[in-house]
């Protein structure tokens, strides 16, 4: 970590690990407290009163965030003709069929969403090895699967991120970078948070929403108010 200035020195020691942080408040501190020479990404944490080895109690879904991410994101189609034309028109960094299998089998995985049309599937289905511990499988339910190529790359590189909760109720996900204003983190911040409360599990019993903390890339975590979140 880059050497602290007096000023983020003093301020790093008044922090109380147990005070809860109004949302503007939170991101206010990380930028007052950035010591990185690089744009640092903003994080939040949620912590879900769910055990999602249970299927009623999986928390999964897609959340366009209005502001963006600030990151470039790569996106690989499977797609034939007509389709592939689309699907390169609309900017996908690489378009291909059994080409594309091959070389993802090989190890070429440098994507953030990997989409496919459904004649596809019968080629990607043998990826399912390769593509699903990292993620990338593509999901009818998650629209990544889908004839509508063009939509599906333009909601990618536009800001849509997937969730999906971890083995011990974490959900987490980069919400944009400490250069976006305060009103374009909050409302990333917002529509994430929101997303999550809508997407409860109908197995979800007692509290859901059990902690929200958001943290830069090189900052601490801190934790929001649970008041400042709808439906926690």
């Amino acid at each position: 970590m880059a050497k602290l200035t007096k000023k983020q020195k003093s301020l790093a020691e008044k922090l109380d690990n147990e005070k809860l942080y109004g949302v503007e408040e939170a991101l206010k501190t990380l930028r007052d407290l950035k010591s990185a020479k690089f744009d640092e990404t903003v994080e939040v944490a949620m912590n879900l009163g769910v055990d999602p080895r249970h299927a009623d109690q999986m928390v999964r879904g897609m959340v366009s965030l209005p502001s963006g991410t600030g990151k470039d994101v790569k996106v690989a189609v499977f797609a034939r003709g007509d389709n592939a034309e689309k699907a390169l028109a609309a900017g996908a960094d690489k378009v291909g069929a059994e080409d594309l299998m091959e070389d993802m089998q090989n190890g070429n995985l440098d994507y953030d969403r990997v989409i496919a049309t459904p004649d596809m599937m019968g080629v990607v289905g043998r990826l399912g090895k390769v593509l699903g511990p990292k993620g990338l499988m593509p999901n009818p339910k998650l629209g990544t699967v889908t004839p509508n190529v063009e939509q599906a790359i333009k909601d990618a590189k536009g800001g849509q991120v997937e969730f999906r909760v971890e083995k011990l109720g974490i959900i987490h996900s980069g919400i944009g970078k400490l250069s976006f204003s305060d009103d374009a983190l909050k409302a990333n911040f917002d529509a994430f948070v929101d997303a999550i409360v809508k997407a409860k599990p109908s197995g979800a019993k007692g509290k859901y929403v059990k902690k929200v903390t958001v943290t830069s890339s090189m900052g601490p975590g801190l934790k929001i108010d649970l008041a400042e979140v709808e439906g926690a």
